[in-house]
């Protein structure tokens, strides 16, 4: 069982916060940016996901810390928030991002967004936010403010085109400490072939371990961010439950 953790740096103002349900005006501020992704680094992260929300929500930009940190750390990173051209795209990978993550663009330009697919292969995930609107799975863009469509036809139409990676958020369990939605994360993985990274709602160890059952079902990793920043466990802890759990499953006993 291959299984990675993300712990999440969303920037607003240069600052490190955390929103309740992905909604502006959320925010609790956590200090400065680099010394949280340093830390994670520091306690065994291999991966980063890194979140300009200022760009995400349209009023600004983080490029220079981004870059800065992106290239101070030494671990994979992958950047979100505001990548919606060719400009913002390329500034993203010149950051030395091993992953882009595109969200708005991929619901309101997913011509664009399939171009960019092609051209960069598995650097680039599709970053699927969705709410359940009167039965429905809508996705939402512009810091999931708007509707992007249903969730079931926009992740056929990338699979079809090749995506290597949907990263889905249930908005309603972002930022809240309620738990994952492992039935929606495991319904997603069922509708493609691409590899899905579950975000949203993690709270507690089991959390993290309920989402890296269904590894072998395409869901290959998680992003953590308020849990951590709570001090509702650290990261070297929850990395260590996730390789017991792994030597646990070679043993036939997880």
């Amino acid at each position: 069982m291959s299984f990675t953790l993300l712990p999440a740096v969303d920037v607003v103002n240069g600052q490190a916060v955390r929103l309740d349900q992905g909604e502006a005006g959320t925010e609790k501020s956590y200090g400065a940016p680099l010394e949280a992704a340093e830390r994670w680094r520091d306690e065994g992260a291999q991966w980063l996901h890194f979140v300009d929300l200022d760009a995400a929500f349209g009023r600004g930009s983080n490029h220079e810390l981004m870059a800065q940190i992106t290239r101070a750390l030494g671990i994979n990173v992958e950047l979100t928030g505001g990548i919606r051209d060719d400009v913002s795209l390329q500034r993203a990978l010149a950051t030395g991002a091993k992953r882009v993550n595109i969200g708005t663009a991929a619901l309101k330009n997913p011509e664009w967004t399939v171009d960019a697919i092609k051209r960069y292969g598995d650097a680039i995930a599709v970053d699927i936010a969705v709410r359940e609107e009167n039965g429905q799975w809508r996705t939402k863009g512009d810091g999931w403010t708007s509707d992007g469509g249903d969730l079931w036809e926009v992740v056929e139409f990338f699979d079809a085109a090749g995506c290597a990676r949907f990263v889905v958020t249930d908005v309603s369990r972002d930022g809240t400490l309620t738990g994952p939605n492992v039935e929606l994360l495991r319904d997603v993985s069922a509708a493609t072939d691409a590899s899905v990274t579950a975000s949203g709602g993690v709270s507690t160890i089991d959390d993290v371990l309920e989402i890296a059952r269904c590894a072998d079902e395409g869901i290959d990793s998680v992003i953590i961010g308020k849990a951590l920043y709570e001090h509702r466990f650290t990261l070297r802890e929850v990395l260590q439950a996730v390789d017991a759990a792994a030597d646990s499953a070679m043993r036939g006993e997880f």
